[in-house]
């Protein structure tokens, strides 16, 4: 008993003094970062519920909220905040990402992600989810399934193991019951267990965010119940069965098109860093990985690296190949805009060496080289993302009544997207945050030692799901 008392204590005080570390992104009442009201003035104002620039306009944040915009805006006794000759766009939003730790927080928001959708969800999720609901914390807003829903044949420490309908529905239930926004279904799930899981989300009213079963047909994930798909490369691996045939590939596309209900989340950077490890076999040791989560650097990002780097030395021609997908996968992203679907941006940031926060400019700027406008581009990260489920229409748009999650930037990214990879303010609820402040977050992110802690959070994951 005295050896189990010493332990407990012992992942306490790992927890405790992990949970100290991150004590900046508090909210505290009297500092500046916590005045939510106030005009700003003389800004042009991107609202991306249209392609145009309101030019000069005065913006009224009201407790963290917009509440008007015009040419002239009389409110007494209230800070003004001059924004001469800068542009107010919409906070971006990753609409998939995987959440180590509160670190994390601080590099989305530092690169102008002021929401996102965790996909991979665990109980520490719901801890982080309360406390910026509560406004304890500065985060970007907070959605996140519950955990991986799969086939008994899918096997890994990870994975929620579904081998009946009548389990999959408790699940179902279960998983809303505890404070999850989100159902995401995964690898194995047969018709059977697929069928209850989207009827028991329809009767619990829970959205579904669909990685593609291959055991059912690629068209079954086009149901009214599953509000987005992800990854471009699971056309590829499953209706596809790895031949880029652009001719095969147009009926899977016009398919997802006429589907409106349902959105498209690419995720092109996690494929296209498996290239990126492929040739520099120095990755690992990079500055950028500083940024990840000790614990999935010395696990994931190490086992894919150790993965790709075998396979291209038995077979050199592997590289090529990985090139040659990634590049297919592009030509998705273009086709499947060009047919009117809906792409919703997405990184898959937190797993390998996708860097959490950095990598939507990146994912971005993909999206652009598909042949999407600056315009086109945003929308992905904003207006799409938020009219994905109803529980994110807040946000997305510079509207009265809409959440004030914004960024201020010196350059029109309607003209050059490169001005929002180092904005010069953003706002979370209402909240200012200066790029000082900003990289601070960074700084504390960088060569974090919290492997220790992160492993327990994980475990406790284990212990509870399973």
């Amino acid at each position: 008993m005295v050896i189990v008392g010493v332990l407990v204590l012992t992942v306490i005080i790992i927890l405790w003094v992990d949970s100290l570390g991150t004590n900046y992104l508090k909210v505290k009442k009297n500092e500046p970062t916590s005045n939510n009201s106030y005009l700003i003035t003389n800004v042009n104002v991107i609202p991306m519920n249209q392609d145009t620039v309101l030019v000069d306009k005065i913006v009224y944040i009201k407790e963290g909220i917009i509440e008007k915009i015009a040419d002239t805006i009389e409110v007494s006794g209230i800070q003004i905040f001059d924004a001469e000759n800068m542009y107010l766009t919409p906070g971006l939003i990753d609409m998939h990402v995987h959440i180590w730790d509160r670190y994390e927080l601080g590099l989305y928001l530092s690169n102008g992600v002021t929401g996102v959708r965790n996909l991979w969800g665990m109980p520490m999720h719901l801890r982080i989810k309360e406390d910026v609901n509560d406004d304890e914390i500065i985060s970007p807003i907070f959605f996140t399934t519950g955990p991986k829903l799969t086939g008994p044949e899918f096997i890994g420490d990870d994975n929620l193991n579904l081998t009946n309908p009548i389990g999959a529905k408790e699940k179902v239930i279960s998983y809303k019951d505890r404070g999850y926004d989100l159902i995401k279904t995964y690898y194995g799930l047969d018709k059977a267990i697929f069928d209850a899981v989207v009827e028991q989300a329809k009767i619990s009213e829970i959205d579904i965010v669909a990685h593609p079963s291959q055991k059912v047909p690629f068209s079954y994930h086009l149901n009214p119940q599953i509000k987005s798909i992800e990854h471009a490369e699971e056309i590829v691996q499953q209706p596809l069965k790895f031949d880029l045939d652009p001719i095969k590939l147009q009926p899977i596309i016009d398919s997802i098109s006429q589907s409106k209900h349902t959105s498209y989340c690419p995720t092109i950077t996690v494929f296209n860093n498996i290239y990126q490890m492929m040739i520099d076999d120095s990755i690992l040791d990079s500055e950028s990985l500083e940024y990840m989560n000790p614990l999935i650097k010395k696990e994931d990002s190490k086992k894919q690296f150790e993965r790709w780097f075998k396979a291209k030395q038995e077979d050199p021609a592997t590289v090529e190949r990985i090139k040659t997908q990634h590049d297919f996968h592009i030509n998705i992203v273009k086709k499947l805009h060009e047919a009117g679907a809906t792409l919703i941006c997405g990184t898959d940031a937190g797993i390998g060496i996708t860097l959490p926060g950095f990598s939507i400019h990146k994912e971005l700027a993909f999206y652009k080289e598909a042949g999407l406008s600056n315009y086109e581009v945003l929308k992905t990260a904003t207006v799409n993302a938020s009219k994905t489920h109803s529980i994110m229409n807040q946000l997305g748009t510079i509207e009265e009544g809409k959440i004030a999650n914004l960024l201020l930037v010196d350059e029109n990214p309607l003209v050059g997207l490169s001005s929002l990879e180092n904005p010069t303010f953003v706002f979370v609820k209402g909240r200012k945050l200066n790029r000082e402040t900003l990289d601070s977050y960074n700084e504390k992110a960088k060569n974090r030692k919290n492997l220790i802690a992160s492993a327990l959070r994980y475990l406790e994951n284990l212990i509870i799901e399973k």
